[in-house]
């Protein structure tokens, strides 16, 4: 019989104490694909509220330019 692993579940970088911020180009390249999309929660492995806040900090950095909106 074949054994099954559980994946570990992914902590939510914010609810851990992190924080994304329109201005810092770096973290908000993290949750970025190569495409310029925004990933998915279940890549990211952000909460519901944080990956809202999230959308909304790469839009606003998209919006001032700091980060193309699609590459």
């Amino acid at each position: 019989m074949a054994e099954f692993r559980r994946k570990k579940k992914k902590v939510c970088q914010m609810c851990a104490g992190k924080s994304v911020d329109y201005k810092d180009v770096m973290i908000i390249s993290k949750y970025i694909n190569e495409k310029g999309k925004i990933m998915p929660r279940r890549m990211t492995g952000a909460c519901a509220k944080h990956q809202r806040c999230i959308a909304e900090q790469i839009k606003r950095a998209r919006f001032m330019a700091l980060i193309p909106f699609v590459k």
